[in-house]
Formats: C-alpha cells, structure tokens, sequence
C-alpha cells in the first residue's frame, strides 16, 4: 500500500470520526432547547410567539456549529495540505 493510499484511508477515517463526534453535541443541545421550550408552552401558552421566535433563533445558532464542522471537514478531506508532502 502506497504512502498516498493509507494517508487517505486515515484521513477518512479523521473525519468520519470529526463529523459524527462534531454532531452530537448540537443534536443533543437541540432536543434539550426543543424539550426546555415545549415545556414553557405548556406553562405559559399565551407567550407563545416569543418561546417559538427565541427557540428557532437559538436552533439556527446550535444548528450552525454542526454546518462548521461539516465545512473543515470537508476542507480537510478534499484539500488535505499532507498530500503535498507525500508526492
């Protein structure tokens, strides 16, 4: 196996590893705000707008840490800066 082929599998393998553990904390940041705000409508059903206005402000903030992570991963995997130390 060729030096080229292995710092591909690894790399590969870095960043399937860097997406799923990249994830898992705004999934869970994200069913934790969706629970914490289901649970102030069922309190204060008249407050309505501001609970669902501030909920996906805050999703659209979690979710971007996830969409960060997917960008330097794929950075990472399609211009991996190694490359040119090997050819």
């Amino acid at each position: 196996m060729s030096d080229l082929s292995l710092l591909t599998i690894v790399t590969t393998a870095m960043v399937l590893l860097a997406i799923a553990l990249g994830v898992i904390g705004p999934a869970l940041a994200m069913g934790r705000a969706i629970s914490q705000a289901l649970e102030a409508l069922a309190r204060q059903p008249e407050s309505e707008k501001a609970i669902m206005r501030t909920l996906f402000i805050g999703l659209a903030m979690i979710e971007s840490l996830a969409i960060y992570v997917l960008v330097i991963a794929l950075i990472v995997l399609f211009r991996n800066p190694l490359i040119a130390l090997i050819q």
